[in-house]
């Protein structure tokens, strides 16, 4: 991955707020991000289908839930980046209001169940 394909990836604020989720939780279920980003399921898949094509996201299916997470063959300067944009993120009320979200979803996933 090269740096512009890397910042192309993450020029929308959508995917922006995915990743730093990701990167925050670990790995996520899409209902999750659907309910910690209050946008509807279609539009969450489709942002997770692209991070996964740029090869920024790896996806594991467990029964109907599909998990998503930060991709361990990302290249080290490329998981620095994405611990900088935490960082800064969590002086954003952007991603507070997005974990307050999370927070209050019920129902959240466990080792095999989810939503």
């Amino acid at each position: 991955m090269t740096p512009t394909q890397f910042f192309k990836c993450l020029s929308d604020e959508t995917r922006l707020r995915c990743i730093t989720l990701l990167q925050r939780e670990g790995r996520l279920c899409v209902c999750e991000l659907t309910a910690a980003l209050d946008l509807s399921q279609p539009k969450i898949s489709r942002h997770l289908a692209f991070l996964r094509q740029c090869g920024m996201l790896v996806d594991s299916r467990e029964g109907q839930w599909v998990f998503y997470r930060i991709s361990p063959d990302l290249p080290d300067w490329a998981q620095t980046v994405l611990q900088a944009a935490l960082a800064a993120a969590s002086g954003d009320g952007q991603l507070h209001a997005d974990m307050q979200r999370l927070k209050k979803m019920g129902n959240r996933p466990d080792v095999a169940v989810c939503c």
